[in-house]
Protein backbone atom coordinates (compact mmCIF):
# COMPACT_ATOMS: atom_id res chain seq x y z
CA UNK A 1 0.00 0.00 0.00
CA UNK A 2 1.12 3.52 -0.69
CA UNK A 3 2.63 5.23 2.32
CA UNK A 4 2.92 8.63 0.63
CA UNK A 5 -0.77 8.96 -0.21
CA UNK A 6 -2.13 12.49 0.24
CA UNK A 7 -4.66 13.02 3.02
CA UNK A 8 -7.39 15.46 3.97
CA UNK A 9 -6.33 17.77 6.75
CA UNK A 10 -9.52 17.48 8.77
CA UNK A 11 -12.82 15.62 8.99
CA UNK A 12 -14.67 18.84 8.16
CA UNK A 13 -12.53 19.27 5.06
CA UNK A 14 -13.36 15.75 3.89
CA UNK A 15 -17.09 16.17 4.55
CA UNK A 16 -17.23 19.49 2.69
CA UNK A 17 -15.18 18.13 -0.22
CA UNK A 18 -17.30 14.97 -0.49
CA UNK A 19 -20.49 17.01 -0.16
CA UNK A 20 -19.12 19.37 -2.81
CA UNK A 21 -18.70 16.44 -5.18
CA UNK A 22 -22.29 15.36 -4.49
CA UNK A 23 -23.83 18.84 -4.66
CA UNK A 24 -24.06 19.65 -8.35
CA UNK A 25 -26.36 20.86 -11.08
CA UNK A 26 -28.74 17.98 -10.36
CA UNK A 27 -29.22 19.18 -6.77
CA UNK A 28 -29.64 22.82 -7.63
CA UNK A 29 -32.17 22.41 -10.44
CA UNK A 30 -32.77 18.77 -11.39
CA UNK A 31 -34.03 17.69 -7.97
CA UNK A 32 -36.63 20.49 -7.54
CA UNK A 33 -37.96 19.88 -11.05
CA UNK A 34 -38.11 16.10 -10.54
CA UNK A 35 -39.92 16.58 -7.23
CA UNK A 36 -42.41 18.98 -8.79
CA UNK A 37 -43.20 16.73 -11.73
CA UNK A 38 -43.40 13.57 -9.63
CA UNK A 39 -45.75 14.24 -6.74
CA UNK A 40 -44.02 16.96 -4.70
CA UNK A 41 -43.75 15.92 -1.07
CA UNK A 42 -44.30 12.24 -1.92
CA UNK A 43 -41.24 12.33 -4.17
CA UNK A 44 -39.24 13.97 -1.35
CA UNK A 45 -40.19 11.15 1.00
CA UNK A 46 -39.25 8.41 -1.47
CA UNK A 47 -36.00 10.20 -2.29
CA UNK A 48 -35.05 10.46 1.41
CA UNK A 49 -35.80 6.75 1.93
CA UNK A 50 -33.57 5.80 -0.99
CA UNK A 51 -30.74 8.03 0.25
CA UNK A 52 -30.86 6.50 3.74
CA UNK A 53 -31.50 2.85 2.92
CA UNK A 54 -29.80 2.31 -0.46
CA UNK A 55 -27.36 5.09 -1.30
CA UNK A 56 -25.74 5.43 2.14
CA UNK A 57 -24.69 1.73 2.30
CA UNK A 58 -23.24 1.98 -1.24
CA UNK A 59 -21.33 5.10 -0.20
CA UNK A 60 -19.91 3.23 2.80
CA UNK A 61 -18.82 0.40 0.50
CA UNK A 62 -16.96 2.82 -1.77
CA UNK A 63 -15.34 4.81 1.05
CA UNK A 64 -14.21 1.68 2.91
CA UNK A 65 -12.56 0.21 -0.20
CA UNK A 66 -10.72 3.49 -0.78
CA UNK A 67 -9.47 3.87 2.78
CA UNK A 68 -8.43 0.22 3.10
CA UNK A 69 -6.47 0.18 -0.15
CA UNK A 70 -5.17 3.77 0.02
CA UNK A 71 -5.39 3.72 -3.78
CA UNK A 72 -7.41 4.97 -6.73
CA UNK A 73 -10.33 2.76 -7.93
CA UNK A 74 -8.19 0.83 -10.44
CA UNK A 75 -5.47 0.21 -7.86
CA UNK A 76 -8.04 -0.67 -5.19
CA UNK A 77 -9.82 -3.29 -7.28
CA UNK A 78 -6.52 -4.72 -8.51
CA UNK A 79 -4.70 -5.07 -5.17
CA UNK A 80 -7.73 -6.20 -3.18
CA UNK A 81 -8.58 -8.90 -5.76
CA UNK A 82 -4.96 -9.98 -6.31
CA UNK A 83 -5.07 -8.66 -9.88
CA UNK A 84 -8.06 -10.79 -10.81
CA UNK A 85 -8.98 -9.93 -14.41
CA UNK A 86 -12.73 -9.21 -14.10
CA UNK A 87 -12.18 -6.96 -11.08
CA UNK A 88 -9.45 -5.02 -12.89
CA UNK A 89 -12.08 -4.37 -15.56
CA UNK A 90 -14.36 -2.98 -12.83
CA UNK A 91 -11.47 -0.74 -11.77
CA UNK A 92 -11.02 0.54 -15.31
CA UNK A 93 -14.74 1.28 -15.54
CA UNK A 94 -14.42 3.35 -12.35
CA UNK A 95 -11.65 5.42 -13.99
CA UNK A 96 -13.04 5.84 -17.50
CA UNK A 97 -16.56 6.68 -16.28
CA UNK A 98 -15.68 9.83 -14.29
CA UNK A 99 -13.37 11.04 -17.06
CA UNK A 100 -16.14 10.80 -19.65
CA UNK A 101 -18.63 12.38 -17.24
CA UNK A 102 -16.12 15.21 -16.78
CA UNK A 103 -16.27 15.77 -20.56
CA UNK A 104 -19.97 16.62 -20.66
CA UNK A 105 -19.95 18.20 -17.19
CA UNK A 106 -17.27 20.65 -18.34
CA UNK A 107 -19.46 21.70 -21.27
CA UNK A 108 -22.43 22.41 -18.99
CA UNK A 109 -20.19 24.22 -16.48
CA UNK A 110 -18.91 26.41 -19.31
CA UNK A 111 -22.49 27.28 -20.28
CA UNK A 112 -23.21 28.23 -16.67
CA UNK A 113 -20.09 30.41 -16.48
CA UNK A 114 -21.07 32.10 -19.74
CA UNK A 115 -24.57 32.86 -18.44
CA UNK A 116 -23.08 34.12 -15.18
CA UNK A 117 -20.77 36.46 -17.11
CA UNK A 118 -23.64 37.76 -19.26
CA UNK A 119 -25.87 38.28 -16.22
CA UNK A 120 -23.22 40.18 -14.26
CA UNK A 121 -22.54 42.40 -17.27
CA UNK A 122 -26.23 43.40 -17.53
CA UNK A 123 -27.51 41.16 -20.32
CA UNK A 124 -30.36 39.44 -18.47
CA UNK A 125 -32.90 40.58 -21.10
CA UNK A 126 -30.91 38.82 -23.80
CA UNK A 127 -30.69 35.60 -21.75
CA UNK A 128 -34.47 35.60 -21.18
CA UNK A 129 -35.02 35.41 -24.94
CA UNK A 130 -35.89 31.74 -25.75
CA UNK A 131 -33.72 31.87 -28.87
CA UNK A 132 -30.59 32.89 -26.96
CA UNK A 133 -29.56 29.48 -25.66
CA UNK A 134 -29.44 27.87 -29.09
CA UNK A 135 -27.23 30.60 -30.50
CA UNK A 136 -25.14 30.75 -27.30
CA UNK A 137 -24.06 27.08 -27.40
CA UNK A 138 -23.16 27.34 -31.09
CA UNK A 139 -21.01 30.44 -30.74
CA UNK A 140 -17.22 30.08 -30.84
CA UNK A 141 -16.95 32.60 -27.97
CA UNK A 142 -17.85 29.62 -25.82
CA UNK A 143 -14.24 28.49 -25.94
CA UNK A 144 -13.08 31.63 -24.13
CA UNK A 145 -15.37 30.69 -21.25
CA UNK A 146 -13.96 27.16 -21.39
CA UNK A 147 -10.44 28.50 -20.87
CA UNK A 148 -11.57 30.39 -17.77
CA UNK A 149 -13.30 27.34 -16.27
CA UNK A 150 -10.33 25.08 -17.03
CA UNK A 151 -8.01 27.56 -15.33
CA UNK A 152 -10.12 27.47 -12.15
CA UNK A 153 -10.29 23.66 -12.12
CA UNK A 154 -6.55 23.38 -12.81
CA UNK A 155 -5.60 25.79 -10.02
CA UNK A 156 -7.71 23.89 -7.49
CA UNK A 157 -6.44 20.44 -8.49
CA UNK A 158 -2.84 21.59 -8.78
CA UNK A 159 -2.97 22.49 -5.09
CA UNK A 160 -3.51 18.81 -4.26
CA UNK A 161 -5.87 17.31 -1.72
CA UNK A 162 -5.23 19.52 1.31
CA UNK A 163 -4.21 22.82 -0.28
CA UNK A 164 -6.43 22.54 -3.36
CA UNK A 165 -9.58 20.41 -3.06
CA UNK A 166 -10.07 20.79 0.69
CA UNK A 167 -9.29 24.52 0.78
CA UNK A 168 -11.63 25.24 -2.15
CA UNK A 169 -14.41 23.19 -0.54
CA UNK A 170 -14.03 25.07 2.75
CA UNK A 171 -14.64 28.35 0.91
CA UNK A 172 -17.14 27.37 -1.77
CA UNK A 173 -19.47 25.12 0.22
CA UNK A 174 -20.18 27.53 3.12
CA UNK A 175 -20.54 30.36 0.58
CA UNK A 176 -23.01 28.24 -1.39
CA UNK A 177 -25.09 27.51 1.73
CA UNK A 178 -25.15 31.16 2.82
CA UNK A 179 -26.12 32.48 -0.62
CA UNK A 180 -28.69 29.73 -1.07
CA UNK A 181 -30.37 30.53 2.26
CA UNK A 182 -30.29 34.25 1.44
CA UNK A 183 -31.96 33.58 -1.90
CA UNK A 184 -34.64 31.47 -0.18
CA UNK A 185 -35.45 34.33 2.21
CA UNK A 186 -35.76 36.73 -0.72
CA UNK A 187 -37.88 34.43 -2.90
CA UNK A 188 -40.31 33.68 -0.07
CA UNK A 189 -41.13 37.40 0.16
CA UNK A 190 -42.51 37.39 -3.41
CA UNK A 191 -46.24 37.39 -4.11
CA UNK A 192 -47.79 33.91 -4.30
CA UNK A 193 -44.47 32.29 -3.34
CA UNK A 194 -46.05 30.09 -0.69
CA UNK A 195 -48.26 28.47 -3.32
CA UNK A 196 -45.04 27.03 -4.69
CA UNK A 197 -43.95 25.93 -1.20
CA UNK A 198 -47.29 24.21 -0.68
CA UNK A 199 -47.05 22.37 -3.98
CA UNK A 200 -43.45 21.39 -3.27
CA UNK A 201 -43.95 20.09 0.27
CA UNK A 202 -47.46 18.62 0.52
CA UNK A 203 -47.42 15.05 -0.84
CA UNK A 204 -49.65 13.96 -3.69
CA UNK A 205 -49.44 10.18 -3.34
CA UNK A 206 -51.78 9.63 -6.28
CA UNK A 207 -48.91 10.56 -8.60
CA UNK A 208 -46.60 7.83 -7.32
CA UNK A 209 -45.98 5.23 -10.02
CA UNK A 210 -43.23 2.70 -10.78
CA UNK A 211 -41.57 5.24 -13.08
CA UNK A 212 -41.64 7.90 -10.34
CA UNK A 213 -40.05 5.49 -7.86
CA UNK A 214 -37.37 4.66 -10.44
CA UNK A 215 -36.78 8.39 -11.04
CA UNK A 216 -36.33 8.99 -7.30
CA UNK A 217 -33.81 6.16 -7.02
CA UNK A 218 -31.84 7.41 -10.00
CA UNK A 219 -31.84 10.98 -8.69
CA UNK A 220 -30.67 9.85 -5.24
CA UNK A 221 -27.96 7.53 -6.56
CA UNK A 222 -26.57 9.99 -9.08
CA UNK A 223 -26.88 12.95 -6.72
CA UNK A 224 -24.51 11.39 -4.19
CA UNK A 225 -21.77 10.82 -6.82
CA UNK A 226 -21.98 7.05 -6.49
CA UNK A 227 -20.56 4.75 -9.14
CA UNK A 228 -18.05 7.39 -10.31
CA UNK A 229 -15.05 6.30 -8.24
CA UNK A 230 -15.13 9.62 -6.38
CA UNK A 231 -15.92 8.18 -2.96
CA UNK A 232 -13.29 5.44 -3.44
CA UNK A 233 -10.71 8.10 -4.30
CA UNK A 234 -11.73 10.44 -1.48
CA UNK A 235 -11.85 7.51 0.93
CA UNK A 236 -8.23 6.74 0.04
CA UNK A 237 -7.30 10.21 1.37
CA UNK A 238 -8.69 9.41 4.85
CA UNK A 239 -6.56 8.23 7.75
CA UNK A 240 -7.40 5.14 9.78
CA UNK A 241 -8.77 7.19 12.68
CA UNK A 242 -11.51 8.78 10.58
CA UNK A 243 -15.13 7.96 11.35
CA UNK A 244 -16.23 6.80 7.90
CA UNK A 245 -19.88 5.93 8.78
CA UNK A 246 -20.36 9.25 10.59
CA UNK A 247 -18.79 11.22 7.74
CA UNK A 248 -20.90 9.41 5.13
CA UNK A 249 -24.07 10.29 7.04
CA UNK A 250 -23.08 13.97 7.10
CA UNK A 251 -22.33 13.98 3.37
CA UNK A 252 -25.72 12.42 2.59
CA UNK A 253 -27.47 14.86 4.93
CA UNK A 254 -25.77 17.94 3.44
CA UNK A 255 -26.43 16.81 -0.11
CA UNK A 256 -30.11 16.20 0.59
CA UNK A 257 -30.42 19.50 2.47
CA UNK A 258 -29.01 21.48 -0.47
CA UNK A 259 -31.36 19.73 -2.90
CA UNK A 260 -34.36 20.44 -0.67
CA UNK A 261 -33.44 24.09 -0.06
CA UNK A 262 -32.83 24.61 -3.79
CA UNK A 263 -36.45 23.60 -4.28
CA UNK A 264 -37.46 26.40 -1.91
CA UNK A 265 -35.79 28.82 -4.32
CA UNK A 266 -37.03 27.52 -7.65
CA UNK A 267 -40.64 26.48 -7.02
CA UNK A 268 -41.77 29.63 -5.14
CA UNK A 269 -40.11 31.71 -7.87
CA UNK A 270 -41.90 29.73 -10.58
CA UNK A 271 -45.30 30.13 -8.90
CA UNK A 272 -44.66 33.81 -8.21
CA UNK A 273 -43.88 34.33 -11.88
CA UNK A 274 -46.97 32.42 -13.01
CA UNK A 275 -49.50 31.55 -10.25
CA UNK A 276 -51.55 29.39 -12.63
CA UNK A 277 -48.66 27.48 -14.12
CA UNK A 278 -49.19 23.90 -15.26
CA UNK A 279 -46.21 22.13 -13.66
CA UNK A 280 -46.39 19.37 -16.26
CA UNK A 281 -45.04 21.94 -18.75
CA UNK A 282 -41.80 22.38 -16.82
CA UNK A 283 -38.73 21.03 -18.58
CA UNK A 284 -37.65 17.52 -17.63
CA UNK A 285 -34.00 18.52 -17.86
CA UNK A 286 -31.84 20.65 -15.60
CA UNK A 287 -30.38 22.25 -18.72
CA UNK A 288 -33.79 23.36 -19.95
CA UNK A 289 -34.66 24.91 -16.60
CA UNK A 290 -31.35 26.71 -16.09
CA UNK A 291 -30.90 28.19 -19.53
CA UNK A 292 -34.38 28.73 -20.95
CA UNK A 293 -36.96 28.95 -18.15
CA UNK A 294 -35.29 30.53 -15.13
CA UNK A 295 -33.84 33.61 -16.92
CA UNK A 296 -37.42 34.57 -17.85
CA UNK A 297 -38.46 34.23 -14.21
CA UNK A 298 -35.60 36.42 -13.01
CA UNK A 299 -36.35 39.06 -15.64
CA UNK A 300 -39.99 39.12 -14.49
CA UNK A 301 -38.78 40.21 -11.04
CA UNK A 302 -37.86 43.64 -12.46
CA UNK A 303 -41.50 44.71 -11.97
CA UNK A 304 -40.89 44.51 -8.20
CA UNK A 305 -37.17 45.19 -7.72
CA UNK A 306 -36.08 46.84 -10.95
CA UNK A 307 -33.77 45.56 -13.69
CA UNK A 308 -30.61 45.91 -11.60
CA UNK A 309 -32.21 44.09 -8.69
CA UNK A 310 -33.40 41.28 -10.99
CA UNK A 311 -29.91 41.03 -12.47
CA UNK A 312 -28.38 40.77 -8.98
CA UNK A 313 -30.76 37.96 -8.02
CA UNK A 314 -30.04 36.14 -11.30
CA UNK A 315 -26.31 36.62 -10.77
CA UNK A 316 -26.53 35.12 -7.27
CA UNK A 317 -28.37 32.11 -8.65
CA UNK A 318 -25.81 31.50 -11.40
CA UNK A 319 -22.96 31.92 -8.90
CA UNK A 320 -24.62 29.25 -6.75
CA UNK A 321 -24.99 26.83 -9.65
CA UNK A 322 -21.45 27.61 -10.82
CA UNK A 323 -20.00 26.86 -7.37
CA UNK A 324 -21.95 23.60 -7.28
CA UNK A 325 -20.74 22.70 -10.76
CA UNK A 326 -17.09 23.55 -10.03
CA UNK A 327 -16.94 21.50 -6.81
CA UNK A 328 -18.43 18.53 -8.66
CA UNK A 329 -16.15 19.03 -11.66
CA UNK A 330 -13.06 19.07 -9.44
CA UNK A 331 -14.12 15.86 -7.68
CA UNK A 332 -14.97 14.05 -10.90
CA UNK A 333 -11.67 14.93 -12.59
CA UNK A 334 -9.61 14.08 -9.50
CA UNK A 335 -10.44 10.37 -9.99
CA UNK A 336 -8.52 9.84 -13.27
CA UNK A 337 -5.81 12.29 -12.13
CA UNK A 338 -5.30 10.28 -8.94
CA UNK A 339 -5.21 7.04 -10.95
CA UNK A 340 -2.56 8.32 -13.35
CA UNK A 341 -0.44 9.55 -10.44
CA UNK A 342 -0.72 6.23 -8.62
CA UNK A 343 -0.48 3.78 -11.51
CA UNK A 344 2.15 5.58 -13.63
CA UNK A 345 3.91 7.43 -10.79
CA UNK A 346 3.37 10.74 -12.57
CA UNK A 347 3.57 14.02 -10.71
CA UNK A 348 0.26 15.80 -10.13
CA UNK A 349 1.25 18.50 -12.62
CA UNK A 350 2.10 15.98 -15.35
CA UNK A 351 -1.07 13.95 -14.78
CA UNK A 352 -3.19 17.10 -14.85
CA UNK A 353 -1.53 18.33 -18.04
CA UNK A 354 -1.92 15.06 -19.96
CA UNK A 355 -5.50 14.42 -18.92
CA UNK A 356 -6.32 18.10 -19.28
CA UNK A 357 -5.33 18.09 -22.96
CA UNK A 358 -7.46 15.01 -23.58
CA UNK A 359 -10.36 16.56 -21.64
CA UNK A 360 -10.18 19.75 -23.70
CA UNK A 361 -10.15 17.86 -27.00
CA UNK A 362 -13.10 15.66 -26.10
CA UNK A 363 -15.03 18.55 -24.52
CA UNK A 364 -14.57 20.58 -27.70
CA UNK A 365 -16.03 17.66 -29.64
CA UNK A 366 -18.99 17.54 -27.25
CA UNK A 367 -19.44 21.33 -27.33
CA UNK A 368 -19.57 21.37 -31.14
CA UNK A 369 -22.13 18.55 -31.37
CA UNK A 370 -25.15 20.89 -31.23
CA UNK A 371 -24.98 22.06 -34.82
CA UNK A 372 -21.47 23.39 -35.42
CA UNK A 373 -20.13 20.01 -36.61
CA UNK A 374 -22.66 17.86 -38.45
CA UNK A 375 -20.69 14.62 -37.96
CA UNK A 376 -20.79 15.08 -34.18
CA UNK A 377 -24.34 16.48 -34.14
CA UNK A 378 -25.68 13.39 -35.94
CA UNK A 379 -23.16 11.06 -34.36
CA UNK A 380 -25.15 7.82 -34.14
CA UNK A 381 -28.70 6.48 -34.03
CA UNK A 382 -30.27 3.93 -31.67
CA UNK A 383 -33.77 3.18 -30.35
CA UNK A 384 -35.00 5.07 -33.43
CA UNK A 385 -33.47 8.32 -32.18
CA UNK A 386 -30.67 10.41 -33.62
CA UNK A 387 -27.98 11.11 -31.02
CA UNK A 388 -25.21 13.68 -30.86
CA UNK A 389 -21.76 12.96 -29.44
CA UNK A 390 -22.83 14.83 -26.28
CA UNK A 391 -25.98 12.67 -26.00
CA UNK A 392 -24.01 9.44 -26.34
CA UNK A 393 -21.65 10.37 -23.50
CA UNK A 394 -24.59 11.04 -21.16
CA UNK A 395 -26.50 7.93 -22.22
CA UNK A 396 -23.54 5.56 -21.88
CA UNK A 397 -21.49 6.88 -19.00
CA UNK A 398 -24.02 8.74 -16.86
CA UNK A 399 -27.29 6.88 -17.30
CA UNK A 400 -26.01 3.36 -18.01
CA UNK A 401 -22.63 2.68 -16.41
CA UNK A 402 -23.21 4.32 -13.00
CA UNK A 403 -25.74 1.74 -11.71
CA UNK A 404 -23.49 -1.02 -13.07
CA UNK A 405 -20.54 0.38 -11.12
CA UNK A 406 -22.75 0.51 -8.02
CA UNK A 407 -23.71 -3.14 -8.52
CA UNK A 408 -20.06 -4.15 -8.92
CA UNK A 409 -18.84 -2.40 -5.73
CA UNK A 410 -21.58 -4.12 -3.69
CA UNK A 411 -20.70 -7.57 -5.02
CA UNK A 412 -17.01 -6.85 -4.55
CA UNK A 413 -17.07 -5.82 -0.87
CA UNK A 414 -19.31 -8.69 0.28
CA UNK A 415 -18.31 -11.60 -1.93
CA UNK A 416 -14.71 -10.85 -2.93
CA UNK A 417 -13.32 -8.70 -0.10
CA UNK A 418 -15.65 -10.47 2.35
CA UNK A 419 -18.07 -9.12 4.93
CA UNK A 420 -15.70 -9.51 7.91
CA UNK A 421 -13.03 -7.29 6.32
CA UNK A 422 -15.66 -4.77 5.23
CA UNK A 423 -16.94 -4.52 8.83
CA UNK A 424 -13.44 -4.32 10.27
CA UNK A 425 -12.57 -1.36 8.04
CA UNK A 426 -15.71 0.59 8.97
CA UNK A 427 -15.36 -0.26 12.69
CA UNK A 428 -11.89 1.29 12.65
CA UNK A 429 -12.37 4.89 13.81
CA UNK A 430 -16.06 4.40 14.59
CA UNK A 431 -16.59 2.32 17.78
CA UNK A 432 -20.30 3.17 17.80
CA UNK A 433 -20.72 1.51 14.40
CA UNK A 434 -19.37 -1.84 15.57
CA UNK A 435 -22.16 -4.39 16.22
CA UNK A 436 -24.81 -1.69 15.78
CA UNK A 437 -28.13 -2.16 14.00
CA UNK A 438 -26.79 0.10 11.27
CA UNK A 439 -23.82 -2.22 10.67
CA UNK A 440 -26.13 -5.22 10.47
CA UNK A 441 -28.41 -3.39 8.03
CA UNK A 442 -25.49 -2.30 5.81
CA UNK A 443 -24.18 -5.87 5.64
CA UNK A 444 -27.60 -7.29 4.81
CA UNK A 445 -28.56 -4.64 2.24
CA UNK A 446 -25.22 -4.48 0.41
CA UNK A 447 -25.16 -8.27 0.19
CA UNK A 448 -28.76 -8.82 -0.89
CA UNK A 449 -31.34 -6.42 -2.31
CA UNK A 450 -29.25 -3.32 -3.16
CA UNK A 451 -27.16 -5.03 -5.87
CA UNK A 452 -30.33 -6.64 -7.23
CA UNK A 453 -32.04 -3.24 -7.50
CA UNK A 454 -29.01 -1.65 -9.16
CA UNK A 455 -28.69 -4.53 -11.61
CA UNK A 456 -32.37 -4.18 -12.53
CA UNK A 457 -31.90 -0.41 -13.02
CA UNK A 458 -28.91 -1.13 -15.29
CA UNK A 459 -30.80 -3.73 -17.36
CA UNK A 460 -33.87 -1.51 -17.62
CA UNK A 461 -31.74 1.46 -18.70
CA UNK A 462 -30.04 -0.58 -21.43
CA UNK A 463 -33.41 -1.84 -22.69
CA UNK A 464 -34.94 1.65 -22.68
CA UNK A 465 -31.98 3.71 -23.93
CA UNK A 466 -30.78 1.46 -26.72
CA UNK A 467 -33.79 -0.65 -27.68
CA UNK A 468 -36.70 1.62 -26.77
CA UNK A 469 -38.43 -0.98 -24.62
CA UNK A 470 -38.55 -0.38 -20.84
CA UNK A 471 -38.79 -3.50 -18.72
CA UNK A 472 -39.89 -1.62 -15.58
CA UNK A 473 -42.33 1.28 -15.18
Amino acid sequence: MSSSREQFGSRLGFILAAAGSAVGIGNMVGFPVAATKNGGGAFLLIYAIFVAFICLPVMLAEMSVGRHSRKDPLGAYSTMSNNHGPWKLAGWLSIITPFMIAVFYLVITVWIFGYLFQTVTGNLTMLANPATFGSFINNYNLFYYMLAVLAIVYLILQGGVKQGIEKAAKVMMPALFIMLLGLVVFVLTLDNAFAGVKYYIIPDFSKITASVVSAALSQAFFSLSLGMGIMITYGSYLDKKSDVPGSAKMVALLDTAVAFIAGLVILPAVFSFNPNIDTSTLSDSSVGMIFTFLPKIFLALQADIGYIGASIVASLFFILVFFAAITSMVSIFEVPVSALMEEKKYSRRKALSLLGVLLVLMSMMAATSFGITDLLTNFVSYAEQQKSFFDVIIDVFYDTILPLNGFLICVFVIYRWKKAEFNKELDNGSPSYENSWFERYVNFSVGTFIPVILLLVFINTVALKYFGAALIG
